[in-house]
């Protein structure tokens, strides 16, 4: 079992994700359940390596203060991506993880950036999908999200690339309708078994279909706005997938990443 740490291995680049669960690399435990940065390989040659960090209930604060984004800058290289977003946790009241759009989170923010610049890397911010709100009507919420508006403007203070999952997903959420919507999100199928760690009708977290169209925008949008050379992208236009090319981790594998990938927070 080999672990992804220091400098790219085999010349190849590497594009780290910093982001909450719904990037999240899922195990065998969790399906059908599948971040969207678990299916981005689908779509990038092995010219590139994702080395996807995100962590469930992590806000820009959290994972920063608990010292996952210094682990990302202490083995990031030259040339490689960092590719990070944040917000829905942000907004919860708990002190450990709430952040102030204009002030406190792109005060964090702009650490992901700096850090990843003074590397010598290249951030990317990405504003992350948004939940599926359904009201009374049957009609696709569209709430006012002010993280994603200040991470707006952070990139374009810092000009730094945006891509905007989150625009994207209010208008697939729509064109799909209430009910086609659930076949996106852990809403279980018939035959499907309740894992431990799922929870059924979740209009949170992504299952495989949805990560895979998650992961498709994210990188054709870095491929088009030539954030990524173009011989990284693959299988673009490819319409079928078998769970069994999604990469889920074992249970240690997923525990050990979970754990090691962390360095001490520095002290300002």
């Amino acid at each position: 079992m080999t672990y992804t740490t220091g400098q790219p291995q085999g010349g190849r680049s590497r594009i780290f994700i910093a982001g909450d669960s719904t990037a999240v690399t899922r195990p065998y435990s969790y399906l059908p359940m599948a971040g969207w940065a678990q299916a981005l390989p689908l779509f990038l040659t092995d010219a590139v390596e994702v080395v996807n960090c995100a962590r469930a209930r992590a806000s820009s604060k959290s994972f920063r203060e608990r010292g996952r984004l210094q682990w990302i800058l202490d083995n990031i290289a030259p040339g490689d991506h960092l590719l990070f977003g944040f917000g829905p946790i942000d907004r919860k009241p708990d002190a450990g993880l709430h952040t102030e759009p204009f002030s406190t989170f792109q005060e964090h923010m702009a650490a992901y950036v700096h850090g990843a610049r003074e590397r010598q890397a290249h951030p990317v911010i990405l504003l992350p999908y948004e939940l599926r709100r359904i009201d009374a009507h049957g009609n696709v919420g569209r709430p006012l999200d002010e993280h994603v508006l200040a991470s707006r403007l952070l990139a374009e203070d810092e000009h730094v690339p945006v891509v905007d999952l989150h625009g994207q997903s209010l208008e697939w959420w729509e064109e799909l309708g209430p009910e086609a919507s659930k076949s996106v999100f852990t809403f279980l199928r018939p035959g499907e078994p309740l894992q431990r760690n799922v929870v059924d009708w979740d209009n949170v977290h992504v299952r495989a279909e949805g990560a895979i169209e998650c992961a498709r925008f994210v990188a054709r949008s870095m491929l088009e706005q030539g954030i990524i050379p173009s011989h990284w992208g693959r299988d673009l236009d490819r319409r079928r997938f078998s769970y069994d090319e999604m990469g889920w981790l074992d249970e240690e594998t997923f525990q050990h990443r979970t754990s090691s990938r962390v360095s001490e927070f520095p002290s300002s």
